[in-house]
């Protein structure tokens, strides 16, 4: 199990994950203060876009090639 952990961690601490919390974390921030802007929500829509896509391709390229 700590190697699952461990290895999720290091997962989560690259640099495309850390820009996807932070940018998260100001939609967060600027959506409580009722300051978003449809210029921002338009590009954190294609950052998480962007995130979500590349992983559910890095999971189906997996998928394929242990068959």
């Amino acid at each position: 199990m700590s190697k699952v952990v461990t290895e999720r961690l290091a997962r989560l601490l690259c640099v495309k994950s850390l820009i996807t919390l932070l940018l998260t974390a100001v939609f967060a921030v600027m959506a409580l203060r009722g300051e978003v802007s449809q210029d921002f929500m338009t590009v954190y829509t294609v950052i998480i876009a962007f995130y979500f896509g590349t992983q559910l391709e890095r999971k189906a390229q997996k998928g394929s090639s242990g068959a």
